[in-house]
């Protein structure tokens, strides 16, 4: 009974200091404020630095398609076009879109989200094509599909090669 008694005033009293409009703003501003919070921006730069690094004593081998963060490429590889797996080759720019894939590092054991870039603006390269397809997700969900010339928003639409670049490590 005293829990009633206690719980009746506090609820009289904030009734008596504040009116239903401020409540409901309030109410609004947690809601919002807590569907938003996934939107925001934060840096996994750490955890991506640490995880180009291969196992001891392996060297890793950007030209070959069984790098592991090539889980989900679809195209010629970057590094064996003038530029290198995260950077597009001179007189290329990054495709405004891209795709991602999530590929294990064997090294870490830890899963990466992977963007995979296209790079615009010369014909194609012709070196090193990889079509790997990992988890690769049907047409519908372009996010996930690497069918598509992601070079369609840029001012030239031509593809020349594939960068990939970690985004951030599952944790």
């Amino acid at each position: 009974m005293w829990f009633d008694n206690l719980f009746e005033r506090q609820t009289r009293r904030a009734a008596q200091r504040t009116g239903r409009r401020s409540m409901l703003a309030t109410l609004g501003k947690a809601m919002v404020g807590t569907v938003a919070l996934p939107v925001l921006p934060f840096d996994r730069s750490a955890h991506a630095a640490a995880a180009h690094g291969a196992r001891p004593g392996k060297a890793v081998d950007e030209t070959s398609c069984d790098y592991w963060k090539y889980c989900a490429v679809d195209g010629f590889l970057c590094s064996c076009c003038g530029g290198s797996s995260t950077t597009c080759p001179p007189g290329t720019e990054p495709s405004r879109v891209s795709w991602v894939g999530t590929c294990r590092n064997p090294a870490d054991g830890k899963d990466y989200m992977v963007s995979y870039n296209d790079c615009c603006g010369k014909t194609t390269c012709g070196r090193c094509e990889c079509n790997t397809n990992e988890r690769e997700r049907p047409g519908y969900k372009l996010g996930v599909h690497n069918d598509v010339n992601w070079c369609m928003s840029n001012s030239s639409t031509m593809f020349h090669c594939t960068t990939s670049i970690i985004l951030g490590v599952q944790e």
